[in-house]
């Protein structure tokens, strides 16, 4: 396979890379670097794979850019994007010109192939909005859907809530119609929680991130909300393999929406319960406090992953404890930490 992963050097980008690369592909990394942090990502890259790492850094607002780099591919991975709902209130213009016309670009670029390459996008679990209207019960500890055990499934009505859920609401759309009006084989993936190495979560996103860094290093952390919300967590790894898995079935699935997460079987509350799992690796729970819930902010999310169970024949194995302890324990996620923490100020508000 010879593959195109925009946001190549971000969180899931390096992970996904890295797996290509190792399984003897070709791979075109595009990604702007603008992100504090994915420079480390890069050179760990370059250090394991040398020169067989293809680098262009380049925006995906730029056609231009992203029409050169698709050239003869048999893949693009579209993980590009702006990914926090706060910055997308303060700046939503942006916001909008990254999510929604960024991947209006690689559709474009795509479309102008001959053959067409497949395309996976990356879209979010926010797309479904805050879940006013399902049935949602205050536990003791955690919130719980009512009359949902297995989740949310991709019937879920979408209601796009924040300009980052408008925009990566859009993109999502968009992908999925190039598939019914053009032919493109394109597959979109609305993800919950991932988390794994080589991810510098912060305050706004990446929160299993958030937390373990802040847990290493010291600092204070802000639970917005009550700490009760109840996530989906899936282990980066586990979300590379279904990535290859829908490639490799795309005569199967093409057009088709998928919710990928760690599903009823991996949750966990933000606080409540994640403190609990981040007190014995850290040694010393990191300063908190609480403020407002967010706008938009679900009180639950969990996915309902059976149809990629059923189509795929895909199952997560890692538990929330394995993934969360590999996270902490590797010694070159506390060097990295050392690292931004003495040469960025990449955790302002934490």
């Amino acid at each position: 396979m010879r593959a195109l992963v925009t946001g190549g050097i971000g969180f899931i980008g390096t992970n996904l890379s890295h797996r290509l690369l190792s399984d003897g592909n070709e791979v075109i990394l595009f990604d702007n670097l603008s992100r504090a942090g994915v420079q480390h990502n890069l050179d760990w890259l370059k250090a394991t794979h040398g020169k067989e790492l293809q680098f262009v850094q380049g925006d995906i607002r730029d056609f231009d850019a992203v029409l050169t780099a698709i050239q003869n591919v048999d893949a693009v991975f579209h993980l590009a994007a702006q990914v926090a709902v706060t910055t997308s209130v303060s700046n939503p213009r942006e916001d909008f010109s990254i999510n929604a016309q960024g991947t209006l670009n690689v559709l474009e670029a795509a479309r102008r192939q001959e053959p067409m390459p497949v395309v996976l996008y990356t879209s979010t679990n926010k797309v479904y909005g805050g879940l006013e209207h399902l049935g949602v019960v205050e536990c003791s500890s955690r919130y719980e859907f009512e009359n949902l055990p297995e989740g949310v499934s991709e019937a879920c009505p979408l209601d796009f809530h924040s300009p980052y859920g408008c925009s990566k609401g859009a993109a999502d759309q968009y992908v999925r119609d190039y598939h019914r009006i053009y032919g493109l084989p394109s597959i979109v993936f609305r993800m919950s929680c991932i988390y794994g190495p080589h991810q510098f979560g912060n305050e706004d996103q990446g929160w299993v991130a958030h937390f373990c860094i802040t847990g290493i290093r010291g600092g204070q952390l802000t639970i917005y909300g009550d700490g009760k919300q109840v996530r989906d967590l899936l282990y980066v790894d586990e979300l590379v393999e279904l990535m290859l898995r829908a490639y490799k079935n795309i005569d199967r699935i093409a057009g088709e929406v998928f919710n990928v997460g760690g599903g009823c079987t991996n949750t966990i509350t933000i606080w409540t319960e994640f403190r609990d799992v981040l007190r014995p690796l850290v040694g010393e729970l990191p300063a908190m406090n609480f403020a407002e819930f967010r706008p938009g902010d679900q009180k639950i999310y969990v996915s309902d992953i059976r149809k990629a169970e059923t189509l795929l024949g895909w199952a997560p194995s890692v538990k929330i404890a394995e993934g969360v302890a590999a996270r902490c324990a590797i010694p070159s996620a506390r060097l990295v930490v050392s690292r931004l923490t003495s040469s960025l100020s990449l955790y302002p508000n934490s």
